[in-house]
């Protein structure tokens, strides 16, 4: 039996437009586990990378300020073992990519944090909330193992 919890080789994480949500889920696996599994991110439709979600990974250590948004096309490599999708149009896309390669798909249904209006802290404040669900997400799903004490 394959443990569930075990790291895949590479994970590609998808959402609509490539410029928040999975650049951020991207950020905190590589944080976590960036040295065991390569990881990507792509969107269907590719917009400019958010100044909001540079700036609330910032601050958590993540430096996102070299991420290019891209489209599931400019992929080079489509060798995944795992797909994340993060909004429902990136999960129709992802099953789309199983018909030509094997891999898992999972759907994380995530908020698009750029839809809250409001003054500069609260729009920043969905934005943590977002970032900070993503993170426990991961941290559930791909546990950081925990060094025994000598």
């Amino acid at each position: 039996m394959v443990d569930p919890l075990a790291l895949p080789g590479a994970v590609l994480f998808a959402c609509t437009h490539n410029a928040l949500r999975s650049p951020m889920a991207a950020g905190i696996l590589r944080r976590y586990h960036g040295h065991r599994v390569w990881v990507d991110s792509v969107g269907v439709r590719p917009r400019a990378t958010d100044g909001f979600m540079i700036a609330v990974m910032d601050e958590i250590g993540v430096d996102l300020t070299g991420h290019r948004a891209r489209a599931f096309e400019d992929l080079e490599d489509e060798n995944f073992d795992l797909i994340i999708s993060l909004s429902p149009e990136a999960q129709h896309k992802a099953v789309d990519m199983t018909r030509t390669m094997a891999c898992e798909v999972e759907f994380w249904n995530t908020f698009d944090p750029s839809l809250i209006e409001g003054s500069r802290d609260v729009r920043l404040d969905a934005y943590r909330e977002v970032r900070d669900q993503l993170e426990r997400r991961l941290l559930e799903r791909f546990p950081v193992p925990r060094m025994g004490r000598v």
